[in-house]
């Protein structure tokens, strides 16, 4: 009695893989390359974490890439700012470089309760109006 199959299947011409037309070509082992990865091989990619999904929505070629913030939002974070070293005060006047934190842009949502002197690139209306009101100045980068 031979001991495994390689001794089993000796002198025999396919080894018992069936007719010698059955071993042949990359559909014996259900493709090549990455074949299956989302069908037959799918848990073995899935482990490794190279599930392929494709491509998901577009690219805006003339999007807009402005970094922006709420002045409301500015607002409330402004001790964490302070205690960064990134916004300094002045007395009672908090002084905001805006390419500091990068932000390009301050809009108008939210509510303005303390005074501020913001330096950034653009302001939207609101924002300008909410600052002033509460004391404080935007200046152009």
């Amino acid at each position: 009695m031979p001991v495994n199959k390689r001794s089993k299947y000796r002198g025999s011409r396919t080894c018992g893989g069936g007719t010698h037309k059955n071993r042949r070509g990359a559909g014996n082992r259900g493709g090549r390359g990455r074949a299956g990865h989302r069908d037959h091989r799918f848990s073995h990619f899935l482990l490794l974490g190279e599930v392929h999904n494709g491509k998901h929505g577009f690219v805006n070629k003339t999007g807009n890439s402005n970094k922006v913030i709420d002045v409301g939002d500015l607002d409330q974070i402004l001790d964490a700012l302070v205690l960064r070293g990134v916004v300094t005060v002045e007395g009672d006047v908090f002084v905001i470089d805006a390419e500091q934190i990068g932000i390009n842009k301050i809009l108008g949502g939210g509510k303005v309760t303390h005074k501020m002197n913001i330096t950034a690139e653009a302001f939207s209306e609101t924002a300008k109006a909410k600052v002033e009101e509460m004391g404080g100045q935007l200046l152009t980068a």
